[in-house]
């Protein structure tokens, strides 16, 4: 390479950057390290040994051109930036927070943890046998029509029958049983999503539920009794009570309605002299609760002669509704996506 064919390149460079219309990326373009003056520089090794001087100086100038071009066009980019105030606080930026049903499993979950319950989650789609037969509803049986049930359309095994949806959280008790090997104490808490073929005001689809279930040696109804005393008033607030109503459940006996004692009118029905508008009678009706039935504690391979428990279970959007100044009239607000609503929680 001659001299003049160096310079001729130093003038092309000069002439492309003249037609730069951004400062954008130009540093890195021209003097960076894979950049067009690099480029050139390596070629100096080509001109002949009496020009490498005058070369050495073209180069240097192209350097400094570049350099001096760059900084002026980077700085009439700075000049028409809008004035920023650097001690200025920066704004935070938006952050969403836990759904309230989720906040309601957090808080139901730590009320059972100190009292020695643990955590447990089993299938949301499970075998027939799980969710009925071994819940003490053989085949056929009546009761199963009150779950109104989704099936799922997959073949059906031999032995534990059809998919189901799960229409209550008390598929878990003989999983549980199963688990620890048929062999007590059992305490758990088992939160996860149901599914039933109704929705209205006080009704969805999809819902959730938690379930209690307890099994050892000398569990009576007064333990069932103070377990939900003892939740009544951790997440209802102190002198909220419990009471209970036979009933009947086709997997305990016996069974029983669980009432909590309204937190507006303190459980009397009357706020004024007036009958309450939030409760009508004092109680709140929440879910079901009742002694295992020993053909449940069998099917869990546990001898019902040794052992008895109690199981308890509702839902959670039922359970959270009730709350102190809640007061929501349409249980599908929950699920609605409103942000109005959602961000009041």
């Amino acid at each position: 390479m001659t001299l003049d064919e160096l310079k001729d390149q130093i003038k092309t460079i000069q002439l492309q950057f003249e037609t730069e219309t951004s400062a954008e990326g130009l540093r890195t373009k021209y003097l960076g390290k894979k950049g067009l003056f690099n480029l050139l520089a390596k070629s100096i090794g080509k001109v002949d040994l009496d020009s490498r001087v005058k070369a050495g100086q073209q180069l240097n100038f192209l350097k400094a051109y570049l350099n001096n071009k760059i900084t002026q066009k980077e700085r009439q980019v700075q000049a028409n930036l809008p004035w920023l105030d650097f001690t200025l606080p920066g704004l935070k930026p938006k952050v969403g927070h836990v759904h309230p049903i989720s906040q309601a499993m957090a808080e139901i979950t730590g009320i059972f943890e100190r009292i020695g319950f643990t955590r447990v989650r089993y299938p949301e789609v499970d075998w027939d046998w799980y969710v009925f037969e071994s819940l003490n509803m053989p085949p056929n049986h009546p009761a199963r029509d009150e779950w109104e049930t989704f099936f799922v359309d997959t073949p059906v095994d031999q032995k534990k029958g059809k998919l189901v949806l799960t229409t209550h959280t008390s598929n878990g008790q003989v999983r549980e049983m199963e688990r620890l090997g048929s062999q007590p104490p059992i305490r758990m808490i088992n939160i996860a999503r149901c599914y039933r073929r109704q929705q209205d005001a006080t009704h969805t689809q999809m819902f959730h539920q938690f379930e209690g279930l307890v099994v050892d040696k000398g569990i009576n109804i007064q333990h069932l009794k103070g377990t939900l005393d003892y939740f009544a008033q951790e997440f209802y607030g102190p002198g909220t009570k419990s009471r209970i109503r036979p009933f009947h459940f086709q997997f305990t006996e016996p069974s029983f309605e669980v009432d909590f004692s309204c937190h507006i009118c303190g459980g009397t029905g009357q706020v004024d002299g007036n009958k309450c508008k939030f409760c009508k009678s004092g109680w709140h009706e929440v879910g079901g609760a009742g002694m295992v039935h020993p053909n449940v504690l069998k099917a869990g391979g546990i001898d019902p002669e040794v052992y008895t428990g109690f199981a308890f279970g509702w839902g959670v959007e039922r359970t959270y509704t009730l709350k102190e100044g809640l007061n929501i009239d349409d249980i599908r607000l929950l699920y609605s996506g409103d942000l109005r609503f959602l961000e009041q929680f």
